[in-house]
């Protein structure tokens, strides 16, 4: 009894993750009740709602309360699309729903990097005041709040995102607004989506909600599979390669040759992938035991031959969720507007103001320049700066959505450039359409680790990191064989963690197809059995150290 009151009390150091007993616990009563009460549509997505705030509140203790406003306030906003006579006043409310979604999700995610930023710009000493917190603290006449600090709530990027799906799709008649707020609240809250995603479309999403629940022996399976993967990839693959090297190299990476540095970045990019995927693949399966299917986030991302295949492949929801509600919009790979250049100039003005390099006004002026002269010497040229600056401002918005600091930043646009690099080089290459093998390793291998060096942004948070450990890797080198086998022997267990992870990530798909099709051979009893033997030989590997999922960060 004392454990399932700790599970049903809220304690920030103690989340419901799912890499944890409880959350199993936790999930064994929600099925039981589930069970009983499926074929009731309403019933089903009230009982779903409860539990995925009562989630949500294990996670974040009372921005429960700013969930809530978020749910009831975009609820009307898609009925009011809806029901909106003209094209005109959609749009109005369209933007104005958008700009109160970004605005608060600004104020929690860019608070501290904007006040930063403005005092070292202009040498003043502005200091972080939670209004909100305040307000909060004033209704319910306490001191629930901090007012000198801004934490931000966990999952907010993920159904920020969503909700803004919603009206936009309404808008498009892409869907019908939902019979009632609580199938509204089920698309939103769905607890295994909400934290971390994937990001769920309404188009996706809202058709399930009034379809029966079926779940036959191959879908159970099927979704077996993906929880025992997820829980592999977090707890092997993620877990224990952070704790036991990577994160000693990022400490302290002067304690190490530099090219240890590469190698913890090599053991970085299967960390994040484990650790990112793992979490959607059990998202995917637990959704599936409840009769609801999510679209795949994750498609082996390091067999990537390109940048452009790699971001197709890797956080797909997202990648398509900035493609359909972003690229597109400001013209895609077709044409550009006032939309294009006003991003583009807010985005090169924010560049300047967080770096402080002045010099980047002559950079624009000369680009500028050059922009001129191609449109009227060049034909389609237009078309082409226009594509490539719509795609740079997608990355960049993409880098800031990770989070707010000069390095994401930098991460954004790096990825941006490669992909408008990419887009000119394929017309030229004269490998591009080749499939022999060595080609195909070289692009692979070149993709892979041009992703890991972006990484180096992505990893380290302090401004000027990045920098100092490149700088590190390039003057301590250092690789000596001696010391490479030493670095080997004492990491062992470490390497060949994550030796096995680039093998069965690299595996062909029509091998790991395989070994699922004969996992759902197995009768009931035997797949019992053979789960509870890897989730025991797994659970060898979790350490003292805790580890929560890294993009709760983001």
């Amino acid at each position: 009894m004392d454990r399932f009151w700790q599970i049903f009390s809220f304690n920030d150091k103690e989340p419901l993750i799912f890499s944890q007993l409880d959350f199993w616990l936790f999930f064994l009563l929600v099925m039981v009740v589930f069970s009983a009460v499926h074929k009731f549509f309403l019933v089903r997505s009230i009982f779903l709602t409860a539990i995925s705030i009562f989630f949500y509140f294990k996670a974040s203790g009372l921005f429960i309360i700013l969930l809530g406003l978020s749910l009831i306030g975009n609820y009307f906003f898609g009925n009011w699309v809806h029901t909106a006579k003209t094209q005109k006043s959609k749009k109005w409310l369209i933007g104005i729903a958008a700009f109160l979604n970004v605005t608060v999700l600004a104020y929690f995610k860019y608070a501290y990097f904007f006040t930063d930023s403005f005092n070292e710009m202009f040498h003043s000493n502005f200091q972080i005041f939670n209004h909100l917190s305040y307000w909060g603290n004033s209704f319910f006449d306490g001191n629930y709040f901090a007012v000198d600090q801004i934490i931000l709530p966990i999952g907010l990027s993920f159904f920020t995102f969503q909700s803004i799906s919603y009206f936009i799709d309404i808008y498009r008649k892409e869907v019908e607004p939902v019979s009632n707020f609580f199938d509204y609240t089920f698309f939103v809250t769905f607890f295994p989506h909400l934290l971390l995603g994937p990001i769920v479309r309404a188009k996706d999403f809202l058709p399930q909600i009034r379809q029966p629940y079926a779940l036959n022996k191959d879908d159970f399976s099927g979704a077996i599979i993906q929880i025992v993967k997820g829980l592999l990839k977090k707890i092997v693959l993620a877990d224990y390669i952070a704790v036991h090297f990577i994160d000693k190299v990022v400490e302290t990476p002067e304690a190490f040759p530099g090219f240890v540095s590469v190698l913890a970045m090599w053991g970085y990019s299967l960390q994040i992938y484990g650790d990112f995927s793992g979490y959607t693949d059990i998202a995917i399966g637990l959704s599936r035991l409840m009769g609801i299917k999510l679209l795949e986030n994750f498609n082996s991302p390091y067999k990537a031959t390109s940048v452009s295949d790699f971001w197709r492949r890797w956080h797909k929801s997202l990648g398509s969720w900035l493609r359909d509600y972003l690229y597109i919009p400001l013209g895609g790979n077709k044409t550009g507007g006032i939309g294009t250049y006003l991003a583009t100039f807010i985005i090169f003005v924010f560049l300047i103001f967080i770096t402080q390099w002045y010099e980047l006004i002559f950079v624009y002026i000369g680009l500028t320049a050059i922009y001129i002269f191609g449109v009227l010497v060049v034909p389609n040229f237009k078309k082409y700066v226009h594509r490539d600056l719509n795609l740079l401002i997608t990355m960049v918005v993409g880098g800031l959505w990770h989070g707010a600091s000069e390095n994401f930043v930098m991460w954004g646009t790096m990825n941006g450039l490669a992909l408008i690099l990419y887009n000119h080089w394929k017309k030229i290459s004269p490998y591009e359409n080749k499939s022999w093998l060595l080609v195909h390793f070289w692009k692979v291998f070149l993709t892979f680790n041009f992703i890991t060096f972006t990484r180096i942004w992505f990893r380290l948070e302090e401004e000027g990191a990045p920098m100092a450990m490149l700088n590190h890797i390039w003057n301590k080198f250092g690789f000596e064989w001696t010391t490479f086998v030493t670095v080997l022997t004492t990491y062992q267990s470490v390497f060949w963690v994550i030796l096995v992870g680039y093998i069965l990530h690299w595996l062909p798909q029509n091998v790991k197809a395989l070994w699922e099709k004969l996992f759902k051979s197995f009768p009931m009893p035997l797949q019992a059995v053979a789960v509870a033997i890897i989730v025991i030989l797994m659970y060898q590997a979790v350490s003292d150290t805790f580890k929560p999922f890294a993009y709760f960060e983001y």
